[in-house]
């Protein structure tokens, strides 16, 4: 099987001209969410490990620190830790201005605990490269910068303001010292941890904004596509109508009618113009509509029977062996571009195929899965790779390898997936995989 179209379902491409219109995915406001979650992490941190020094300044070295309103100032952190949880239970939106304010609160917090203990003397003093480290990666150039004059003007302040410390120790600066060793220690773990739980944040974002961009592309190639197609539909359809004519007239002819073999020929040869001429309609019928518009209710059973029946009658092929695995026969709509999406991949299966192609309708639980198997050379391993770009073709021939492309786009326009592989021996299959809710009228069943 190859990414082939020898009779390209523009009818389809057509349909999908006017492609659905979604909002943008929130990429940004779903990363700012998980940083945000991680500077609150951090803020438990600072929690946790202010308890902890508390205790251990207290105990350890004997100094007295003015208890109360730094417990006060934890209670503060906590509180603030409770109503962000709360707060981002019902966003899912989170701007830079909110990491901003909160990374002004956590550097308040801090000038607000260094003020109650030393002020710019405490070897803490450190932490505001923390906090503007966190800026400078996740905020945007203003913003940082305010971040930055906030944490300089808090420093400034503290060399005037701040309540002095009595150190009942025989050698201050050691302990000073020590201070700025445990300081600068927690701040390199901090930033290192945090900084690369960002940085992991921002390439998923990055992922996702380069998968937008290739949905984008796809969707303006497919625009272009179906902007020619209905052009082309509006140019072939005169000579086709002349061929038409211009074949009965013909047949009318003694020479021609007289002659068996040559009367089947021009069977052969109105049928085929009158399927050109089916393609032309269903592509100036489809031009600019929306899905659905050209939709009709039935079942699943009529759906792929018809579908099968019309398919093996238009290319004299006996050979598609069609297996209903499905089970019940829910109600659908009878979606056109699905319709030409699956006959597309059995043209593609037929092409390579021509003595066997299956075609199996299953169920797994609210998916209906349609598999398209042949016994033909298969996939290239690149096109496998590759399955559902466009011009991904083995034949090397202009304007080939749209078949696959256009058949996955129908299918995910509609929630589904396609996926492909080779057997061991011969040949390959192509699984459509849809969910019944798209297709089902009402709840889809359980049976």
């Amino acid at each position: 099987m190859r990414n082939e179209a020898p009779n390209l379902p523009i009818g389809a491409v057509a349909a999908l001209a006017t492609p659905e219109i979604h909002a943008p995915l929130p990429t940004r406001d779903a990363t700012n969410r998980k940083n945000m979650v991680l500077l609150i992490q951090l803020r438990w941190i600072a929690v946790g490990g202010q308890i902890v020094t508390i205790a251990f300044v207290t105990t350890w070295f004997g100094i007295a620190l003015p208890l109360v309103p730094m417990a006060a100032i934890i209670c503060a952190l906590v509180a603030l830790n409770v109503a962000s949880h709360s707060w981002l239970r019902y966003r899912d939106d989170v701007g830079n201005r909110d990491l901003l304010i909160a990374l002004m609160l956590d550097v308040v917090a801090l000038t607000s605990e260094l003020y109650l203990t030393g002020g710019a003397s405490n070897p803490f003093t450190c932490l505001y490269l923390l906090q503007i480290t966190l800026g400078a990666v996740l905020l945007d150039g203003r913003s940082s910068w305010s971040l930055v004059a906030l944490s300089v003007l808090s420093f400034v302040w503290l060399t005037i303001e701040y309540r002095p410390l009595a150190v009942p120790h025989s050698d201050p600066f050691s302990l000073h010292v020590t201070g700025m060793f445990v300081g600068f220690v927690l701040d390199a773990v901090l930033l290192v941890v945090f900084v690369t739980r960002i940085n992991r944040n921002l390439r998923e974002r990055d992922a996702k904004l380069a998968d937008l961009r290739q949905h984008a592309a796809e969707q303006d190639h497919i625009i272009r596509m179906g902007l020619l197609a209905s052009g082309a539909a509006h140019e072939l359809g005169t000579p086709l109508a002349s061929i038409s004519v211009i074949l009965n007239d013909w047949r009318r002819m003694s020479a021609i009618s007289a002659d068996p073999a040559l009367a089947e020929d021009f069977n052969d040869m109105e049928a085929s113009v009158q399927r050109c001429k089916s393609i032309v309609t269903d592509i100036l019928v489809s031009a600019g509509q929306a899905r659905g518009e050209d939709s009709a209710p039935t079942t699943l059973k009529v759906f792929l029977t018809t579908l099968v029946a019309e398919w093996s009658a238009a290319r004299s092929a006996r050979n598609l062996m069609f297996r209903d695995e499905f089970g019940s026969d829910p109600a659908i709509v009878s979606d056109v571009a699905l319709k030409q999406a699956i006959v597309n991949v059995l043209d593609n299966a037929f092409e390579v195929s021509r003595d066997w192609v299956e075609f199996v309708a299953e169920r797994d639980g609210d998916q209906l899965l349609l598999s398209i198997s042949d016994r033909g050379p298969g996939f290239d391993r690149a096109m496998l790779a590759q399955l559902g770009r466009p011009y991904q073709s083995s034949k090397g021939r202009p304007g080939r390898g749209l078949g696959l492309f256009l058949v996955v786009n129908v299918i995910r326009k509609l929630g589904g997936g396609v996926s492909a592989w080779n057997h061991r021996g011969r040949g390959a299959t192509v699984r459509l995989s849809l969910p019944l809710s798209m297709l089902a009228i009402g709840e889809p069943s359980g049976d």
